[in-house]
């Protein structure tokens, strides 16, 4: 337990500097990191770690647990929730923590308002204020208030493979294998691939 506390002090001042400018999601790190520690750490685990959002959680994330694309210990699911699931290999099943805290909804139609551009100088006051608030009690909340923590039952991720190149025949870029597409007989890229069929 008390390792479990070092890492925890370690990953909130970690988290502190790595988003000095944003409290909420330095709070969210720490409370993410310090379950994950609890869980997975003490053994000296290798984590993978899946996440369904592409928001500066994230960082954090790559940071304190040393998940990355390039180790194929970082999986990425493009659902917009913020719901990120832990897995250990070698374990049966997979912790997973749902953000159920919801800033924008604390804050309002003011959201709405910025991104339209019709925000006035007193929308933005109170906006502000509102922020404010959510934030300090964000800060204060007990963790069951913040999370919905759960292990569950999922298919072992993938271990990173190296896959051959092959040069895409329209702007002749090389890319990797699986993400190649056929198009009018020849083998392209991606990209090329959505501006060729639009």
């Amino acid at each position: 337990m008390e390792n479990n506390i070092i890492i925890a002090s370690d990953v909130l001042s970690d988290a502190v500097r790595l988003e000095s400018a944003n409290k909420e999601t330095s709070k969210i790190i720490y409370e993410l990191v310090t379950e994950i520690s609890e869980q997975f750490l003490k053994n000296n685990a290798m984590v993978v770690a899946i996440v369904e959002n592409n928001s500066c959680s994230i960082d954090g994330i790559q940071q304190m647990l040393g998940c990355t694309f390039g180790k194929g210990n970082l999986k990425f699911k493009d659902n917009g929730k913020h719901v990120y699931t832990f897995y250990s290999r070698g374990n049966d099943k997979a912790l997973r923590i749902y953000l159920k805290y919801n800033l924008s909804e604390k804050v309002g139609n003011f959201n709405k308002k910025f991104n339209e551009g019709t925000l006035t100088a007193e929308d933005e006051k109170q906006m502000f204020e509102r922020r404010k608030e959510a934030i300090k009690h964000l800060m204060e909340a007990p963790e069951e208030e913040l999370f919905d923590v759960q292990w569950v039952e999922i298919e072992e991720p993938k271990k990173a493979r190296l896959y051959p190149s092959l040069t895409c025949e329209n702007c002749g870029e090389t890319f990797m294998e699986i993400k190649g597409r056929t198009i009018d007989g020849k083998i392209v890229c991606k990209e090329c691939f959505q501006k060729l069929v639009h």
